[in-house]
């Protein structure tokens, strides 16, 4: 049925309004479902309700995570959130390729701002781990990106099981410069400062060449993060079948294999310590499996939620969790 709603519906009107009507009608039919039950993984120190969670960008403001969470997800990560409120880019910005299973978005980390998303965060009642994603507001220049990091990571760190720190969207101007790991030192260093213990992640982009990566995973490493998230969306466009000539970071199927390749030389690199996430064309549960097997500990999704509809968390996340239980026994 979500096949043809979205097949027949969804792809007539415009993508960003079909995403809001969507997640409108999530937060409010979700009440009716009991929360999935699934294998539990223990990781940062965390105990996560399941393996699968659902990637930032699609709750950008923290208004559906409990509903979010009845649908299936182990967890939820809000954002990207910026220091200061922002609008994004010009709509339209974000853009389907169904024979790609894939989607195109140049959204521009539009949110209502640390200070209203930390508000929203704290009236919340139900337990779930929640991470929150924080990057750099488009109006604040490279020089003072430690600070903008600095503010957002001190308004959200107290209602966020772990937080990330963004620097690998494509849609922010020049914010993948500060990947470069003499940038991202000081961002690491300064985030840190504000929120203690708290387990810190970076997020970064499948077009960074290998060395790049081992960088990465190197001052990963050497600041103590708990982990790396690998990856966030893609410039490149190759394997498209369908031709397209919108700008934006590119996620969904085709960026599976380069996903999996990121997760395997950081895993390498890591060690075992470290947790990895991965994310990045996750549709199937082979795409999992496979995931898994090349080092993550924990998933994330977004594309295949908005193509396969809302019953697919619950789908995966319980054939893992069977599977998970089959293997312990």
């Amino acid at each position: 049925m979500y096949r043809a709603l979205f097949d027949h519906l969804a792809t007539r009107i415009d993508a960003e309004t079909a995403h809001r009507l969507g997640f409108a009608g999530v937060r409010v039919g979700s009440r009716a479902l009991p929360r999935v039950r699934s294998a539990g993984v223990h990781a940062m120190g965390i105990d996560f309700p399941g393996v699968l969670g659902l990637a930032a960008g699609f709750d950008k403001n923290a208004v559906g995570i409990d509903a979010l969470a009845r649908l299936g997800f182990g967890f939820v990560e809000v954002g990207t959130v910026t220091a200061k409120p922002q609008p994004g880019n010009p709509r339209p910005r974000l853009f389907r390729l169904p024979e790609d299973r894939a989607i195109v978005n140049r959204m521009g980390f539009n949110n209502d701002g640390a200070e209203a998303v930390a508000r929203r965060l704290a009236r919340r009642t139900r337990r779930g781990v929640v991470g929150v994603n924080i990057g750099k507001s488009k109006v604040t220049p490279e020089s003072e990106a430690v600070e903008d990091y600095r503010t957002s990571a001190r308004l959200l760190a107290p209602y966020a099981d772990y937080l990330v720190v963004n620097v690998s969207s494509p849609n922010t101007p020049g914010l993948r410069d500060l990947q470069a790991v003499d940038k991202l030192q000081p961002i690491l260093a300064g985030v840190r400062g504000e929120i203690g213990d708290l387990p810190l992640l970076v997020k970064i982009a499948p077009d960074l060449a290998d060395d790049d990566v081992l960088a990465v995973a190197d001052l990963a490493l050497a600041e103590g993060l708990a982990g790396v998230v690998a990856t966030n969306t893609t410039i490149s466009r190759e394997g498209l079948s369908e031709r397209t000539e919108e700008t934006g970071g590119l996620s969904g199927a085709p960026l599976r294999e380069r996903a999996q390749d990121v997760t395997r030389v950081l895993r390498q690199r890591l060690g075992a310590g470290p947790t990895i996430i991965g994310v990045g064309g996750i549709a199937t549960p082979q795409d999992a499996r496979d995931r898994l097997a090349a080092g993550a500990d924990l998933l994330q999704a977004y594309t295949a939620f908005i193509y396969e509809g809302p019953r697919w968390p619950a789908r995966l996340s319980r054939l893992l969790s069977e599977e998970r239980y089959e293997t312990l026994r």
